[in-house]
């Protein structure tokens, strides 16, 4: 600690690193001072300290299937390469025999605990399909968890069903949905949803539909999707938002910033963006996560999907303590030509050993169900 304490006097954001330090939470200026900061490794030692404080040398994971039961959407967001408009030759909806079948192979080869349930914007779809989806899941294998539908996809379903989204979430939690993806925040500012995802729910209807899952006993992650248009006010505005949400709920288990992927994306078609972000801010975002979110939000994940299993290993000494989860039949991402985006358990635990790390299994609660 006394080269630490060294550092820290020497720098420009030394005082909100040893606030940080001392268990005080950074504010909106902090946060953008953070974010300004080119000090990314000074950040990362302060993040990972904290880190090692709190879980030791240890990354949990989650045994993980996604499943994305259709490519069916009316949002067009600018950043999606997945999605097909209703009626296209290419577009799908999985039918429930397969769901059956696919989660049963996974369940059978790999032992997953959790099936990320996720798709989109489908207007041909009903509650019943997911009603019956998650109930045929958690019947058939009940050790299987359901992490599953993102705040947008469960507004897409009030809005066919002409009822609320707290309607939706409480029949949904019935029928055997356990947790809730944070996927549809992006950036919670709506100048910027309305470039690249003009169609999808506002920012205070995503906050709105996450704070009623919270109250109905539904824990859920938190995600930002950086590296496009926003701007550094708009990413601080961002963290604040799910801070206070946060500490009004207390029901974000996890916090999960990932970088935008743009090949093959409408955003790169048209010049809006032509690079993915890269791995020095990954480390920033993923340092500046543990600093603002340390006694708030447990868990921050490493963004492996979109980095590679490299830079998740740089992002646990960095303030991540969750690799993520293994990934079967993830089809988003992969739409964009990304990396791999198959990964299985046996690789992350590797991964993690690599860099002399415990390794704890997980379930979708984060309760640990087994150590290697």
């Amino acid at each position: 600690m006394s080269q630490l304490t060294e550092q820290l006097h020497h720098s420009e954001i030394g005082d909100i690193l040893e606030n940080s330090l001392a268990g005080n939470k950074p504010g909106l200026d902090d946060c953008k001072r953070l974010l300004d900061s080119e000090d990314v490794h000074l950040m990362g030692l302060v993040a990972g300290y904290l880190t090692r404080k709190k879980f030791g040398k240890r990354s949990s994971f989650v045994n993980n299937m996604i499943l994305n039961y259709t490519n069916v959407c009316i949002t067009d967001c600018k950043f999606c390469a997945f999605y097909r408009p209703p009626g296209h030759e290419e577009s799908y909806t999985v039918t429930l025999d397969k769901i059956e079948s696919r989660v049963k192979a996974a369940w059978e080869m790999f032992g997953i605990t959790q099936v990320m349930f996720q798709g989109g914007h489908n207007p041909s779809l009903r509650i019943e399909y997911f009603e019956d989806a998650f109930r045929l899941i958690r019947k058939k294998f009940p050790k299987v968890g359901v992490h599953g539908l993102s705040a947008s996809e469960v507004d897409m379903i009030s809005k066919v069903e002409h009822t609320s989204t707290k309607e939706v979430l409480s029949r949904l939690k019935d029928s055997g949905m356990q947790s809730i993806p944070g996927a549809g925040a992006e950036i919670l500012v709506d100048s910027v949803k309305q470039i690249i995802s003009p169609k999808k729910i506002s920012s205070n209807t995503w906050l709105r539909i996450m704070e009623e899952a919270h109250n109905l006993g539904i824990p859920a992650s938190a995600t930002m999707m950086y590296g496009h248009v926003e701007t550094r006010d708009d990413v601080a505005e961002h963290f604040m938002k799910i801070a206070k949400l946060q500490e009004k709920t207390n029901g974000f288990m996890a916090f999960i910033p990932w970088s935008f992927e743009p090949n093959n994306t409408l955003m790169q078609k048209q010049d809006t963006v032509k690079y993915p972000a890269g791995g020095t801010q990954l480390l920033k975002m993923i340092a500046i996560s543990r600093i603002m979110y340390n006694d708030l939000i447990s868990h921050i994940q490493s963004s492996w999907l979109t980095n590679g299993v490299a830079m998740a290993q740089m992002a646990l000494q960095y303030g991540a303590d969750d690799f993520g989860g293994t990934l079967l039949g993830e089809e988003v991402v992969s739409c964009t030509g990304a990396r791999s985006t198959e990964l299985t358990g046996s690789r992350i635990i590797q991964a993690v050993k690599q860099i002399g790390y415990e390794v704890e299994e997980r379930d979708n609660f984060y309760n640990v169900v087994r150590t290697y």
